[in-house]
């Protein structure tokens, strides 16, 4: 009788956590319509237990969300995420998005600038070129956060 009251309550405690955990794990993503790569790396985020919202704007209106956001002009790329009060700029591997929300930095967000191949959405990783991820501090500074070695 215990390991089935047990059972029962870890399956409760499970279903009950399931809602927070998709809610936290959330991310909308802004982007100009028929843009490939960001469609790639929205796959990659949902590969790596994120659930990525897609919305389509048009690009100036999608320049200035980044100038209003905080995004130094040096650290723009593609697309434009929002998850938990973070910034998300450009081809960000999913590591370093938990890595951001587990340490919970004061920072607008993470960067990688541009569109390095082999970065996420840019092609297959085994051909990937060097590329840091950067994090933007909350005076729009910034500083390497991780790097990725060629291979």
């Amino acid at each position: 009788m215990k390991s089935y009251l047990l059972a029962i309550t870890l399956a409760l405690g499970a279903l009950t956590a399931a809602p927070a955990f998709a809610e936290a794990n959330t991310i909308d993503v802004k982007k100009t319509n028929g843009c490939g790569c960001c469609l790639s790396w929205m796959e990659h985020l949902a590969e790596n237990g994120f659930t990525p919202n897609g919305e389509d704007i048009n690009g100036g209106l999608l320049a200035r969300l980044k100038i209003d956001s905080g995004v130094p002009l040096r650290m723009t790329s593609c697309h434009t995420a929002f998850i938990d009060g973070y910034i998300i700029e450009g081809h960000v591997p999913a590591a370093d998005i938990r890595r951001l929300l587990e340490d919970r930095p004061d920072a607008i967000g993470l960067a990688v600038p541009g569109m390095p191949f082999g970065s996420p959405g840019m092609g297959p990783e085994e051909d990937r070129e060097a590329y840091d991820v950067f994090l933007i501090t909350a005076d729009g500074s910034t500083e390497v956060f991780s790097t990725y070695a060629e291979n």
